[in-house]
Parts: structure tokens; sequence; C-alpha cells
């Protein structure tokens, strides 16, 4: 996550719209770098999640937009945003095409969109090797240390079906986004994917 700010670089008047905020890390390290005059807008499908990062937003001194919202309808108006961010969110969205394309309509031509997930490693032995991990080992580590297995189930599945690195660079070129780039990050376990609004 530091790294997407590093590589987003906002700047003082800034305004930026995050999505699948959840408990708020992304909008946290956001806010200070748009200050004084941008703004963050802190949204969540999900609004016991949003409320868990509103409070943690507070209580660090930030009082920032905090807006339950879909992100394939998104309650902005187009052209809103110099950039829109999601972090390990957009994979649990069910028709990913369609939040491309609201993502793309809220940015202002030029703006930016930044999208943290999940990915594929390249090299076929160690994709294996880290499935064999991830199927095996991440649920129970859920079950022993958060009781709850099923959702750490979800987490691997879920990532496992999410496009690759290249498909998923296609899909934002579809949405309406040019010079379209993505970093591997942990040799492909997650990747940067960026794109801009012309």
């Amino acid at each position: 996550k530091a790294y997407t700010i590093q590589v987003a670089n906002p700047r003082p008047g800034d305004r930026v719209l995050d999505i699948a905020g959840g408990t708020g890390d992304l909008d946290l390290a956001f806010a200070p770098k748009v200050a004084p005059n941008g703004q963050v807008v802190h949204t969540d499908i999900n609004e016991a999640m949003l409320s868990t990062g509103r409070d943690r937003l507070l209580d660090e001194g930030l009082s920032l937009p905090t807006v339950v919202c879909d992100a394939e309808k998104l309650p902005h108006r187009s052209g809103q945003f110099d950039l829109v961010s999601v972090a390990f969110g957009l994979r649990n969205m069910t028709h990913k095409d369609v939040a491309l394309a609201e993502m793309c309509r809220v940015l202002r031509p030029g703006g930016r969109l930044m999208v943290l997930e999940f990915s594929q490693i390249p090299v076929p032995g160690l994709q294996w090797a880290y499935d064999r991990y991830s199927f095996n080992v991440i649920p129970v580590m859920g079950q022993i240390v958060a009781g709850d297995r099923d959702s750490y189930q979800y987490l691997v599945e879920s990532i496992r079906k999410f496009p690759d690195q290249e498909t998923f660079a296609a899909m934002i070129r579809t949405a309406g986004f040019a010079q379209v780039k993505y970093r591997n990050l942990s040799l492909g376990i997650a990747a940067l994917h960026s794109g801009w609004k012309i």
C-alpha cells in the first residue's frame, strides 16, 4: 500500500476517491498529501467496514467524507476526481468491467486509476508452490488465528479466479484507460495496475 501511495504521487489540491476503502489505510496516507485544499472520499459497499474505517480516521484526527456505495454504481458526478484507488477490493466486485467503467467516468481527463490487487506469479513452478501453500495453509491459519476457515478459503479462491496481469490490464484498457501499466510486487503475488483517463 505504501508503494501505491508513492506511485500515485497525489499532490496538494487533488481530489481522491478511494473505493473499497474499508479500514482507511490508503485514505490515511492520501489525506496529508492532498492537504490543505484537496479532498479524499472514503467509500465501501460494506457499511460495518466503512464505519470501522471512519472511526479509525477520526481517531487519527481526520474527518473525511465517508460514503456507502457500490463501485458498479458510483454516486459521484462525471469528471469529479483526479485519482481513483482500489486496494484489494476489485476482485470481490461481481461485474469488474462495469466497476472499471464507472471509475473511468468519475475521473477527470488526465486523471489516474490505481488498482492494487492479488495476482498471479508469472513463474509456473513458483505459482504451483504458492497455490499449494494458499489452499492448504492459509485456511488452516485462518481457523487457528481468527476462528474463521471459510473466509480465508474464500480469500484464496477469489485470488485464483482473478484475471492474470495481462488480462486485467486489457480489461482496464477496454474500460477507457490509456497508458495502462502494471508492476509485480512480491514476485507477482500482488500487482499494482495503473491507467490514465485521456
